[in-house]
């Protein structure tokens, strides 16, 4: 199993993390909204997620993302976080969630960066949505909500976005490896955001 987290935000950016043990991360301040992508929006982008056939799953997700945010966590080395407000489900994010779960999932590979260059800003740009803090948690192999919600709370760098008093908005999206001989049989991508 593996995973990675990333950090956006419209600050300055030496509050870039990155994680990689059993997820990825990524975070970022300061983006905004593009309409140059290779990715295009559907009408209806709530309907898009993937969910890798889990029952319950926005529920299950958006109940233990909340319940960690309101007892507070220690990240071991991304810092002790107290309580912080709950989060709320978003299309737009869930879309762009979706999008590159499904692109790692055909093309096996495991990166916050797509094979053709764009980046989590990017995809979440071409959703619409106007963002002024922005994060993704990767994930690859869990088999369960319970089982990533573990690996990113295990992880110092995901634990940090989960818990980043920076996002109030998230979409998560799990798909099944389509390309054959994948090395993961599933792909996670949540999508962290505040608008502008």
């Amino acid at each position: 199993m593996n995973s990675l987290s990333t950090f956006l935000s419209r600050q300055p950016r030496s509050s870039l993390a990155a994680a990689a043990v059993l997820v990825l991360g990524l975070s970022a301040c300061g983006g905004g909204s593009s309409n140059d992508s290779a990715d295009t929006p559907t009408s209806d982008p709530s309907a898009v997620a993937g969910t890798c056939n889990l029952l319950n799953f926005q529920q299950e997700l958006m109940t233990r993302i909340n319940a960690l945010r309101a007892a507070g966590a220690d990240c071991g080395t991304s810092g002790v976080f107290p309580a912080t407000t709950a989060m709320t489900w978003n299309a737009q994010l869930t879309q762009a969630a979706d999008g590159h779960a499904k692109d790692m999932a055909a093309k096996n590979y495991f990166s916050h960066t797509s094979q053709d260059g764009r980046t989590m800003s990017d995809r979440v740009n071409a959703t619409g949505y106007a963002w002024s803090s922005l994060g993704e948690n990767i994930a690859a192999g869990q088999p369960t909500v319970e089982s990533v919600m573990d690996s990113w709370r295990n992880s110092p760098g995901h634990c940090a976005n989960l818990m980043s008093a920076s996002y109030t908005n998230v979409g998560v999206s799990c798909q099944l490896a389509t390309a054959q001989g994948a090395t993961y049989s599933k792909y996670w991508v949540m999508n962290l955001g505040k608008p502008r």
